[in-house]
């Protein structure tokens, strides 16, 4: 089936697309804290009657539509938290909790996924491959992914490919991107708590000035990545957030700084962690503080399968985009730890809906759900 023929397929549940996107959109919950989403999720894939559905990660589901035994066992994931924002799209089913919205398109993710899941219940008899369905939560915040996989949702049956999905702004409607190999960033998210010693501002050679040290290696940390790193070899290190002290004439005893490091070598972060710690070492020498450096969150790279992207390629067709790598980053990458997957970016943005992902005015055009939708029909063998 060509993607025309596919995109006509999914066409015919486009009404299904939009009241699944918009009932959740409404609901948004923070990660692990997704408890009437799972509801709504498991009140509909039950009525789809899958051959398997669980509870995984506390809030995640797996649903198993089991096919006859001759394909793959491939697997397809949404994430299905939502953001601490506080929406003003002014859209008749905004969030209904106060303070959180769904502006990253995981209501989208998620009405893929349960749309899917019932084509795939309409047309089992048609299966050659078991599918597995992902609904995970806590992408935005923890890496729920790890928990999915811990607690053993790519097993029983064992997932032999992975698919995920992301609405995508800056890539055009009707298309999707992705490319072969690293495609997003790996990435820490890192604290360095200085402990330095408090004294009258007036007598500071009594103390140990945690806000001077924390000024040195914030200026060492910029130039890590321009003088340890092969300017070839893509990779950051950005500090967003600092504090410290507590009057204007106290030496502060306490300093932080909050930051993230990205890259997409192994190689490269392990340099970058080394020269942090160099970094690091010296400031203490020189201002007789102590520094902890704490890693926060963590993420792999995600680094997609060539031969599923070129799959993937022959079935969009003209429709298909080559992504750059980005240095943003995706918990997808921990189910590319364990088997081969590929992330595309479904595009969803037209001349009525311009507002970046994670702004309090981020919509899509909901046209894009069939592209996901039809893609998704596409990657599964058996519908003749």
């Amino acid at each position: 089936m060509d993607f025309d023929a596919l995109l006509k397929e999914a066409s015919r549940y486009e009404s299904r697309l939009r009241a699944h996107r918009r009932a959740l959109h409404h609901i948004p919950e923070l990660g692990y804290e997704e408890h009437e989403t799972h509801a709504y999720l498991m009140e509909h894939l039950r009525a789809l009657a899958p051959d398997d559905l669980k509870t995984f990660a506390r809030t995640g589901i797996r649903a198993v539509f089991r096919g006859d035994g001759t394909g793959r066992v491939i697997a397809f994931r949404s994430d299905i938290d939502a953001l601490p924002i506080q929406e003003a799209t002014g859209r008749d089913y905004a969030s209904c909790h106060s303070g959180k919205m769904h502006a990253c398109g995981h209501d989208g993710h998620m009405a893929n996924l349960l749309t899917f899941a019932q084509w795939l219940s309409e047309h089992r008899e048609k299966l050659h491959d078991d599918v597995v369905l992902l609904f995970q939560p806590a992408e935005e915040t923890t890496g729920g992914a790890r928990n999915m996989i811990e607690e053993g949702a790519l097993e029983d049956p064992h997932v032999e490919v992975v698919y995920g999905m992301h609405m995508m702004p800056d890539v055009p409607l009707g298309k999707v991107s992705t490319c072969a190999g690293p495609m997003m960033a790996q990435t820490c998210e890192m604290d360095f708590i200085i402990r330095g010693l408090a004294a009258h501002g007036a007598m500071p050679h009594l103390g140990q000035d945690a806000v001077m040290a924390m000024a040195h290696l914030l200026t060492m940390l910029q130039t890590t990545v321009a003088r340890s790193i092969d300017p070839a070899q893509p990779a950051l290190i950005t500090i967003g957030h600092v504090e410290a002290g507590h009057q204007r004439n106290i030496i502060a005893d306490e300093a932080r700084l909050e930051g993230i490091v990205r890259t997409f070598s192994n190689d490269v972060y392990a340099r970058l962690e080394e020269r942090m710690m160099a970094d690091i070492a010296g400031v203490d020498a020189a201002f007789g503080t102590k520094t902890e450096m704490v890693k926060r969150v963590f993420y792999p790279c995600v680094e997609n399968d060539p031969a599923e992207v070129e799959r993937v390629h022959a079935l969009l067709g003209d429709r298909f985009v080559q992504e750059k790598p980005r240095m943003i980053a995706e918990d997808f990458s921990y189910y590319q730890l364990n088997v081969p997957g590929v992330f595309v970016f479904c595009g969803c943005m037209d001349e009525n809906h311009k507002s970046p992902l994670h702004a309090d005015t981020f919509d899509f055009d909901e046209r894009a759900l069939v592209t996901g939708l039809a893609l998704f029909i596409g990657l599964t063998a058996g519908k003749e």
